[in-house]
């Protein structure tokens, strides 16, 4: 997310409109500005806009035909214009534009958080006890994030009341059928028994819905976390499923992205699994977790159903990023990986 590219083609924005809604709704802006697309990510387009007045971010919606309920930069503005006074971590909020007339979709804009965004979570750059630093100060913000009083923060109506697995379960199952291009043996089998087999919730939180290693930015020099990003999945929640998922990286083979999966412990540096169990609960006031294999199989799932999207996207000609079409043909392994750890749930 720090790279940025030339805005070629379907995803340059009407610069002139743009300055006149930012003069007049984000405060203290001054034009002229230019622009740049970051590199990474396929979901929500993101921009970097500089000007004299400073630098921004602006998150819009893809243009063209979408799913339901899907790309809400809105509930993201939401979520981070609630956390930003609580001290949280997350970039300033400056404004959300819902007119689609200005740039041709909804968009959002939030300063610019400087810092690291690491995404290998292998930290093959770093020491060992860097690596500590980093993974400690990823659970601990994870554990305040859980701990943040979110009525408080105006989110009370952030999620909607009941079963978070169960609800989820549904809607991924829901935004799966709604882009799929082709039968998969095990998604219907998941399909099946993921709802039979909910876990009962204990405990309600603000929910990240995709936290991981390069969803975030680090102090340049300390191992701080110093801005969350990309908060398009949150809502209110079962905070197993943040923790869980974030704890797939240590059963994922290291792929240049998050996964640690046996570069663990003293020699690396890497916290195992058990010692970042060990500190969330400390930190949230928990007795343990439970087993983890069905979560695992949930966060495949919904994984699937996401990725399902991208590769529908693609059909449809809207996907955001080159890396679209790499992250499509990941859809049946996920499908197998997730049916994998749902056998070892009891499936």
């Amino acid at each position: 997310m720090t790279d940025t590219i030339p805005v070629t083609g379907k995803d340059r924005l009407d610069e002139g409109a743009l300055t006149t809604w930012m003069t007049a709704n984000v405060a203290g802006f001054r034009g002229p500005l230019t622009y740049a697309k970051f590199a990474g990510g396929q979901s929500n387009p993101t921009y970097r806009i500089d000007s004299p007045s400073g630098s921004y971010v602006l998150r819009r919606k893809p243009f063209g035909p979408l799913l339901p309920s899907a790309h809400a930069v809105d509930r993201e503005y939401r979520l981070i214009a609630g956390l930003h006074p609580t001290g949280f971590p997350v970039a300033k909020p400056y404004g959300l534009c819902t007119d689609e007339g200005v740039i041709g979709a909804m968009f959002y804009v939030m300063g610019l958080v400087e810092g690291r965004n690491l995404w290998d979570g292998t930290l093959p750059d770093y020491a060992p006890a860097q690596r500590t630093g980093i993974y400690h100060a990823m659970v601990d913000t994870l554990a305040d994030l859980h701990n943040t009083y979110f009525a408080a923060a105006g989110l009370g109506e952030y999620g909607k009341p009941g079963n978070y697995f169960a609800r989820q379960v549904e809607r991924w199952t829901r935004q799966y059928r709604a882009s799929e291009t082709e039968p998969m043996p095990e998604v219907e089998r998941l399909i099946d028994f993921l709802p039979r087999t909910v876990p009962e919730q204990t405990r309600t939180a603000i929910v990240h819905g995709d936290y991981r290693i390069d969803n975030m930015i680090f102090d340049a020099t300390e191992a701080r976390v110093v801005a969350v990003l990309d908060w398009e999945l949150s809502t209110l929640g079962d905070p197993l499923a943040d923790f869980s998922y974030f704890l797939m990286s240590w059963v994922t083979d290291p792929e240049g992205r998050s996964g640690v999966k046996g570069r663990t412990g003293a020699a690396t540096g890497i916290p195992t699994i058990e010692a970042m169990t060990q500190r969330y609960c400390a930190r949230t006031g928990r007795d343990g977790v439970p087993d983890l294999d069905w979560y695992f199989a949930y966060n495949l799932f919904r994984l699937t159903g996401i990725v399902q999207g991208i590769k529908k996207r693609i059909v449809d000609g809207t996907a955001s990023s080159a890396q679209a079409e790499r992250s499509a043909a990941q859809v049946h392994r996920l499908a197998a990986a997730s049916w994998h750890f749902a056998e070892r749930a009891g499936a």
